[in-house]
């Protein structure tokens, strides 16, 4: 198996003996020691595959995890020297597919991450269709009357709200609590801005399915009832 595994670990000496390895097996890899660059090589490489420290200088990897995960569905291997079940829990609830215990075996590691890739590239990919639009979740791309249209990160995720909730009217706060998991405060101010420029790009001839119900929030009608 091969592909680009990007290692995010602040110990120079274990990041050295992971990529080390993944190189004998017949994998690329790169290393980044702290959250802040293991995130912007993340968006910049688009690996296959990332083997993630819990513990990072100047942003955490549970942060770090979250943010991968709404932006992407690349396979996540969390790495953390902590036993406890909580810890792990952590991990797996911020995203991760699978995690490893400090000491490990190298020879885990690849296996654990074959294991992984070979789960991801049979993964069904998961379409939500609503009225004329569609969102393929795994890949974003998502059609208006089957036509492409572009979106950001955070308009894709608001769209994926709304078509998993019909008919349902949604507050601000209930759609950041869905969307965003109330990661950012700043998305409390800026939310009207996100949904506003949603309904731009999937309005089609007049059809807006995302009403304004005012004084209470927005509800998605994917057909004119």
């Amino acid at each position: 198996m091969s592909g680009t595994v990007l290692i995010i670990e602040d110990d120079t000496r274990i990041a050295n003996w992971v990529k080390v390895y993944f190189e004998r097996a017949g994998f690329s890899a790169e290393v980044s020691h702290d959250g802040e660059s293991g995130l912007a090589l993340a968006r910049d490489l688009a690996p296959d595959l990332i083997i993630l420290d819990l513990m990072l200088p100047r942003l955490d990897g549970v942060e770090l995890c979250r943010i991968l995960r709404r932006e992407s569905d690349v396979p996540i291997i969390m790495l953390t020297a902590r036993e406890a079940t909580p810890e792990r829990i952590i991990g797996l609830d911020s995203g991760a597919d699978d995690y490893i215990v400090k000491p490990f075996d190298p020879d885990e590691v690849i296996a654990r991450a074959e294991a992984v890739l070979r789960r991801a590239k049979g993964k069904v990919q998961q379409v939500l269709t609503g009225g004329n639009i569609t969102l393929n979740e795994t890949t974003g791309v998502v059609t208006v009357d089957e036509q492409p249209v572009s979106l950001s990160q955070a308009q894709t995720a608001l769209l994926s709200t709304f078509m998993r909730h019909p008919n349902q009217v949604l507050s601000r706060d209930r759609l950041i609590s869905l969307t965003f998991n109330n990661d950012f405060d700043a998305y409390d101010r800026a939310i009207d801005s996100h949904v506003a420029r949603l309904r731009r790009q999937i309005n089609r001839d007049g059809r807006q399915p995302i009403h304004t119900v005012y004084g209470a929030g927005y509800r998605f009608v994917p057909e004119e009832q």
